[in-house]
């Protein structure tokens, strides 16, 4: 029996559209001033769903709750109580913000926004075509909008063509996702795979365990219930999470004068090794071409057509040769299978359980990719900095970042792994000293005084080893956030 087909309908469209022809946008954080206007506003807006059209249109709107958000617009407790621990929680618990790296100067008690007594209620997010964000913005922020909501902030961003502030192209390896529900993961994947489930991104649907993830189930009797769907699992309750997802936000300022005046240094000055040692720290070209060739076998959710940059894995460099072991790209994606490579087959994989056959330093050190991806949708802010302009002694014209954004139905799971256990840790991939080249805090960790390195493995045996990197990357704010569905939204609306 095949699985019911997917409402497009239902989902906010930001789930399955990165909106890149809308190159203009802005996010604003709003708190609750009156919840029963904010919950009017709701009922109207005009919330973009995943519908695809002929083309892309003019302006985009999505909206997102943080659960000081959902309390002030009157969800009851019962229900919210359905919502992971992490949202709950929120970004900055203490123990938490230890486990993202969220320390020193990246601490929330600097933060902009999001840190103690700035966690915002509401993120709006507002795309348009060129020239038309303005009038858009203008047109939204209404009477209705001024009795609703005070603005605590409102996070511009930059159309960089595509780069990211250090001048890298962004913005090209996505999960695929399984729009089709054709996909059955159970079991051992051996090979790494692109396309995942539904689940590992929208509640109610199976994610690649074969498994629901808890969220918020209603009785059928409640007050307006009946807006929602029944759960696919819990066939008699009504779902408040179906085709939603989690929404984590943090803006980080890149200090990209800082980030290009380091690596002349080390380079003496000398253009192209100064590239190639960023482009080995990021683990792409700065074109966006991986440093490693691609796979003679097409891989599963890839089109080789389209997607050149995505075509390889890091199989054939199992010593970090070509790409080093503490990469960003590495870190972030690592692009491995659930057993190891040379694993494949039945015998291959029986040698591997009963823990015979080829072991290498590195083998099982990993976790499968494919339980922690994320579906990236960030944007830049501030002015273009060229690499020369930023080596140059004129003023900088302003600050630069990321409005980093990832949508994951298990924020534990998928971001909170990612961050801690491959881009943060300093054991990621059997090293040591070593964290995120470019996201890494540098500050000493227990049993490790020292996370300013980065090294570059040489096929002569002898590696290349950069000491005394600086924080390039520092966050300026933060929260985590609940893209409802359409009918979510609605159900919202009606609350009494």
């Amino acid at each position: 029996m095949s699985a019911p087909a997917v409402d497009y309908n239902d989902i906010q469209g930001l789930l399955r559209f990165a909106h890149g022809k809308l190159t203009e946008a802005c996010f604003w954080l709003l708190n609750i001033r009156d919840a029963a206007a904010a919950r009017s506003w709701l009922a109207m807006a005009p919330v973009t769903t995943a519908i695809e059209l002929d083309g892309p249109p003019k302006t985009a709107l999505h909206v997102a709750f943080t659960h000081e958000g959902f309390q002030a617009l009157g969800l009851p407790e019962d229900i919210l109580a359905g919502f992971s621990d992490e949202f709950l929680a929120g970004m900055t618990e203490e123990s938490r913000s230890r486990r993202l790296g969220d320390v020193g100067a990246s601490a929330p008690q600097y933060w902009q926004w999001g840190g103690p007594g700035k966690v915002p209620h509401v993120l709006v997010m507002l795309y348009a075509q060129p020239s038309q964000l303005e009038s858009w913005t203008e047109n939204l922020q209404d009477a209705q909008w001024n009795a609703a909501f005070t603005v605590l902030a409102c996070l511009p961003t930059s159309d960089l063509r595509n780069q990211e502030p250090f001048g890298f192209a962004d913005g090209i390896s996505q999960p695929s996702l399984d729009w089709d529900r054709r996909r059955s993961p159970g079991g051992d994947q051996l090979t790494y795979t692109n396309l995942l489930t539904l689940g590992e991104f929208l509640l109610g649907y199976p994610n690649e365990y074969g498994k629901y993830t808890d969220r918020p189930l209603l009785d059928s009797g409640l007050p307006s219930s009946s807006i929602l769907p029944f759960a696919e699992d819990v066939t008699h309750k009504r779902d408040l999470g179906r085709n939603g997802s989690y929404l984590v936000l943090r803006q980080l300022q890149q200090d990209v004068r800082g980030f290009w005046r380091f690596l002349d240094k080390q380079a003496d000055s000398n253009a192209q090794a100064r590239q190639d040692l960023a482009e080995h720290m990021v683990g792409r070209r700065m074109n966006g071409d991986p440093l490693l060739p691609s796979n003679t076998q097409p891989i599963e959710g890839i089109d080789p057509k389209t997607t050149a940059q995505n075509q390889f894995t890091y199989d054939s460099d199992a010593a970090g040769t070509r790409c080093p072991f503490g990469a960003h790209i590495r870190r972030a994606n690592p692009r491995n299978a659930d057993l190891p490579a040379g694993s494949n087959g039945l015998i291959g994989k029986l040698l591997h359980t009963l823990g015979f056959g080829s072991k290498k330093f590195r083998d099982d050190i990993m976790a499968s990719t494919r339980f922690h991806r994320l579906l990236r949708r960030g944007r830049e802010y501030g002015p273009d900095l060229p690499p020369e302009q930023a080596l140059a002694d004129s003023p900088d014209p302003g600050e630069h970042g990321i409005h980093f954004i990832c949508l994951a139905a298990n924020i534990s799971r998928q971001f909170e792994f990612v961050q801690n256990a491959w881009v943060m840790t300093t054991k990621f991939n059997a090293m040591t000293e070593e964290s995120d080249p470019l996201l890494g805090n540098r500050q000493p960790v227990p049993g490790c005084p020292f996370t300013d390195t980065f090294s570059i493995p040489q096929e002569a045996g002898v590696r290349t080893r950069i000491t005394g990197l600086p924080q390039f990357i520092t966050v300026r704010g933060g929260a985590y956030f609940f893209l409802p569905s359409l009918s979510a939204l609605r159900y919202l609306a009606a609350l009494r």
